[in-house]
């Protein structure tokens, strides 16, 4: 799925360096990149590591930098016959509360997206697709983690039984796409995953019809 941009230079009213490539590929010819003098773990817990480095910033400033390192994530958005979706309800502890989610769950060592993304869907829901489409993938906290997750839609959906994990406790549910991407706009969805994920789903529906 390709990525796009709606909004102009004109619009941002910002002043824009022509010829300048904003990602990167080598980072050693990035002029905005910080050179690392020192890396270290402060914390190692059983999930996430804390990170603390010790950087050089292009105008010489040399400052200390805290990231989360995230084995990275896959999403799953299954859609039935009656276009319909699938969604999971699940108590999320730092924020006191639980959430409206899509499927999804974090790459084991050595596991790629797809394969996850199979084995989280079966996991959580019960169910086995025989259609993929990768969507996209994206970094959904870039200020304090390196988590990269990638979202794939999936459908022809077969139950074959849940496998949760000991601990894991989540509702199952289903609901009209149109009422998902509502909830979305109004803001009783507010976990970031699934709101991407909507809409890059809405993008390739729409771009589906058309090729039809």
């Amino acid at each position: 799925m390709s990525t796009w941009n709606t909004t102009t230079d004109s619009e941002r009213n910002l002043p824009i360096k022509r010829g300048t490539n904003m990602q990167q590929k080598d980072p050693g010819k990035d002029p905005l990149a910080e050179k690392l003098l020192e890396s270290g773990i402060a914390y190692k817990g059983s999930f996430l590591q804390l990170h603390r480095d010790t950087v050089k910033t292009p105008d010489g400033v040399v400052t200390t930098r805290e990231y989360l390192h995230h084995p990275g994530a896959s999403m799953i958005i299954p859609m039935l016959e009656d276009g319909s979706v699938i969604l999971e309800r699940q108590y999320r502890h730092p924020l006191r509360r639980n959430f409206l989610e899509f499927p999804a769950g974090k790459l084991n060592p050595g596991e790629s997206p797809y394969n996850c993304a199979k084995r989280e869907l079966i996991e959580e829901t019960g169910y086995e697709a025989q259609f993929w489409k990768k969507l996209g993938r994206f970094n959904n906290a870039i200020g304090y983690s390196d988590e990269e997750i990638t979202v794939f839609y999936a459908s022809d959906l077969k139950y074959v039984g849940q496998n949760l994990d000991a601990g894991e406790v989540l509702d199952v549910i289903t609901l009209p796409f149109p009422e998902v991407l509502r909830q979305c706009l109004s803001g009783e969805i507010t976990d970031v995953k699934t709101i991407v994920g909507a809409f890059w789903l809405e993008n390739f529906l729409k771009t589906q019809k058309k090729s039809e």
